[in-house]
């Protein structure tokens, strides 16, 4: 019985041994020896394949088999998600508030693939890597490198490992509905013991529960030291891509989803501090509907000046729905493979399922129509004043000129 008992021990002891001589070696010889390969191959193009024969029959088998170990060792003990689910998210009724401010059109579009956006996609890449050596253009972490990124600012970046895709996720860009398609290709929520199929089908209070996706900030948790060494080598190997929209649009988009509604979160969190600081308010409603029946509501400008306020950022950063684009996604240091925008979005999202080899499995879902328009900025900006629209591009120049829009020089003359 002691002969077994310390067999046991040894057997374990010996186990554990191996493990920290793996995580060492890869630690000091680099991920970059190893390949994680993927059911499909990255749709660029490269190097002829070699002639199959004998030889390379053999190197196939032993690919394989290091897939095989390196799969099972770094995923042990990772579980899907396996929240309840309602059956299917029904859009909002007719008439609606929310319809109003958002304004759903759910009709199914058929995107037909222009032949000039192939060079479409090559001049956005080329505009976004030129800018980015450029140094002509300089803002806040440009210079950095990718390792003295905090993971904390690595939460937008989602992984799909069964189709090797990586998605930034920029709040007001049809990100609900990215995430849905992300959440179908990686097979990470459940519904009775099955993924999801169709995105449409996926709750929206389920899309944005973060547990609902792999992205890079959970790596370290995951896999320690590893952790770095695994996000390079899937951002070498993976299609990356991400959506962005006119940064003046997108702010006006996000003033009118989180302040026009009632959003009690919101509310608390920002509206109160905005009427007190900005519109001289100092007895304010417990709650977003109680001021809302009382006529209390953020005006534009109170946003704007809440923006430019050099106390904002030194309380927090700012919220994800109007933080920048060059701070969520990092695109100095990252070399994003497709650049989607959300005013080409049912093109370019069609064109990026084919790219992903998904686009016989699924189409990207029949979403709402924002009705925040960029001809809407001369009204939304008409009582802003001139210094404040000025001081407003140059917080968001970058995200002007990395991903080519114009610069709104109507706004910034008089």
């Amino acid at each position: 019985m002691t002969k077994a008992r310390l067999f046991r021990l040894w057997l374990v002891l010996g186990s554990v041994f191996m493990i920290l001589l793996i995580i060492v070696y890869w630690d000091s010889a680099g991920a970059a020896h190893f390949y994680l390969h993927t059911s499909f191959s990255r749709p660029h193009t490269g190097p002829p394949l070699p002639t199959p024969g004998p030889d390379r029959d053999r190197e196939l088998t032993a690919d394989s088999d290091v897939d095989e170990f390196l799969d099972k060792f770094l995923s042990a003990g990772v579980k899907q998600s396996d929240l309840p689910r309602k059956e299917t998210e029904q859009p909002p009724a007719p008439g609606s508030m929310e319809e109003s401010v958002r304004g759903y059109d759910w009709s199914p579009r058929d995107a037909r693939r222009s032949p000039d956006q192939g060079r479409q996609q090559a001049e956005r890449r080329s505009v976004l890597r030129g800018f980015c050596a450029n140094s002509s253009l300089a803002f806040p972490t440009k210079e950095r490198a990718f390792d003295d990124i905090p993971n904390s600012e690595l939460s937008h970046l989602i992984v799909d490992d069964r189709h090797g895709a990586i998605y930034c996720y920029v709040p007001k860009v049809a990100c609900t509905n990215w995430k849905r398609v992300m959440i179908v290709l990686s097979g990470s929520l459940l519904h009775r013991g099955a993924p999801y199929r169709d995105p449409l089908r996926i709750p929206r209070e389920h899309v944005h529960n973060a547990s609902a996706h792999l992205t890079f900030n959970k790596f370290w948790r995951r896999y320690g030291k590893l952790s770095r060494h695994l996000m390079k080598v899937k951002l070498k190997k993976y299609t990356k891509f991400l959506f962005v929209r006119d940064p003046f649009v997108r702010l006006i988009s996000a003033f009118r989803s989180k302040f026009e509604l009632e959003n009690e979160e919101f509310y608390r969190k920002f509206a109160v501090p905005m009427l007190r600081l900005y519109a001289n308010h100092t007895s304010l409603p417990a709650s977003a509907r109680e001021a809302f029946r009382a006529g209390l509501k953020v005006s534009f400008a109170n946003f704007i000046q809440y923006l430019l306020d050099p106390h904002t950022e030194k309380l927090a950063p700012f919220n994800e729905h109007w933080r920048q684009v060059y701070r969520l996604c990092h695109p100095c240091q990252i070399d994003y493979d497709f650049v989607g925008k959300l005013e080409t979005l049912d093109e370019d999202a069609a064109q990026l399922l084919q790219l992903l080899q998904v686009d016989r499995q699924l189409r990207f879902p029949p979403s709402y129509r924002n009705r925040t328009a960029s001809s809407w900025e001369e009204d939304w900006f008409a009582k802003i004043p001139l210094a404040w629209r000025q001081q407003l591009y140059k917080l968001y120049e970058a995200d002007f000129v990395l991903f080519g829009y114009p610069k709104p020089e109507n706004l910034l003359r008089d």
